[in-house]
């Protein structure tokens, strides 16, 4: 039995759909203000619960010379603007346990990325925080091994807590979905969100960057939702080829409707 939970005035769980969704990285001020802005057209169009994302800071980039971000306190000065003007909840990443507390202040929804799932600190950073938690499954874990991770989170006395899906390593530079995962995860009693466009991720397979396969974006949205999941992870950002992150695997901005009537067909 999945427990569901409220993030402000939204249900996670309890056979509502959650979109989570932004730009990569916060590029500046006004890209991520026109994304919020379109986001919140569609939130009302299509009567959507949704959360807005957006990250301060990419400590994972493959390059020493990448973007990385305005840094925690203008991005989170950006983000608190965001909720000021839109009315949106937020959610980001954070990377240790030095930027839990700041991040807490702003932000809805706290993240623990993916690569970092199994650092016993940060979880119980967060946990301690109050704030409802998204934990990325890493692409090194296997679905069932999800349960000992939130563990730590309910061990400090949280349990709002989703898991999310986002590709699990196949050989080098490429990743598969898994959909017993959703299943799985499911199972284990937690809400959880599929990370689609970093599921079509082709992890460090360009010189500097990542590429990605965002063909599939739409077509493996539907089929997550077919099996049950609770939400839908979308990068997303106005011209794909110039972001200055994660530019082969996030949605154009143009193309958000069709994504969510095509995954969630009334």
């Amino acid at each position: 039995m999945v427990e569901s939970f409220q993030i402000g005035d939204i249900t996670v769980g309890a056979g509502q759909h959650l979109i989570i969704a932004g730009p990569c990285v916060i590029e500046n001020r006004d890209l991520t203000f026109r994304v919020a802005e379109h986001l919140v057209r569609i939130r009302e169009k299509f009567d959507v619960q949704l959360i807005f994302k957006s990250s301060y800071s990419k400590a994972n980039r493959m390059s020493g010379k990448s973007f990385t971000g305005p840094g925690i306190n203008e991005g989170l000065k950006i983000l608190q603007s965001v909720k000021d003007q839109f009315g949106l909840l937020l959610t980001t990443d954070v990377h240790s346990e030095s930027e839990v507390a700041a991040a807490a202040e702003v932000v809805d929804l706290l993240q623990i990325p993916a690569l970092l799932s199994r650092q016993t600190d940060l979880a119980l950073a967060v946990a301690k925080t109050g704030k409802a938690v998204n934990i990325k499954k890493g692409q090194f874990l296997a679905p069932e091994d999800m349960g000992s991770i939130a563990g730590k989170i309910k061990s400090a006395g949280n349990n709002r807590i989703m898991l999310t899906e986002r590709g699990t390593s196949f050989g080098y530079h490429n990743l598969v979905v898994d959909f017993r995962s959703f299943v799985i995860m499911r199972d284990l009693g937690y809400p959880v969100i599929f990370d689609v466009t970093h599921s079509i991720q082709l992890p460090g397979s360009l010189e500097t960057s990542s590429g990605g396969n965002p063909e599939f974006i739409i077509p493996l949205a539907r089929a997550a939702v077919a099996c049950g999941i609770d939400g839908l992870f979308i990068e997303t950002h106005p011209e794909p080829p110039q972001a200055l992150c994660d530019a082969h695997c996030q949605l154009p901005l143009s193309e958000m409707e069709k994504l969510i009537t095509s995954a969630f067909p009334r």
